[in-house]
């Protein structure tokens, strides 16, 4: 049996429409370039042809991920009843206590994962030591630095 993928109803709804657009409107635009392109003759030296068509098959290979992420998703909704608690969905506000810093993170599944917006996967060191946790608490953390403590600040 295939692994299930976690995801928020927020990334579960984002997957749906980045395959609707993929099928859909880059399809259609990649698409009118190549038909463009073979309308200029000699594809040997056709940049335009060749460039159309590598975007094609990566627009196609993303299609194929996106469809099978899909078929093993698991939509998981934060539980309202216990909010105070750290689960995927989960926004916190946690402490680096050496460097004295708030850092505000959502814990999502790790196809939705991206740091750079604050949204943590719950596989990674950090996320999984915020499982579960509650306002107050302190976890430690390895990295390739050595271990960060952090203090939760915050849990909604």
């Amino acid at each position: 049996m295939e692994k299930e993928i976690l995801v928020t109803e927020d990334g579960y709804n984002e997957l749906v429409n980045e395959l609707e657009i993929r099928k859909g409107k880059t399809r259609r635009e990649i698409s009118a370039r190549i038909k463009v392109a073979l309308a200029e003759g000699d594809l040997s030296e056709n940049a335009e042809y060749s460039e159309s068509k590598e975007e094609q098959n990566k627009n196609e290979s993303r299609i194929i991920v996106l469809e099978h992420t899909l078929k093993h998703v698991k939509v998981v909704k934060h539980n309202e009843k216990n909010k105070d608690t750290i689960q995927i969905g989960s926004k916190v506000k946690i402490m680096d206590i050496e460097f004295d810093e708030i850092v505000d993170y959502m814990i999502v599944g790790a196809t939705e994962a991206d740091p750079v917006a604050g949204k943590i996967s719950n596989l990674s060191p950090l996320g999984s030591q915020l499982l579960g946790k509650k306002k107050g608490e302190n976890v430690d953390v390895t990295s390739p630095g050595g271990i960060v403590k952090y203090k939760i600040v915050e849990v909604n």
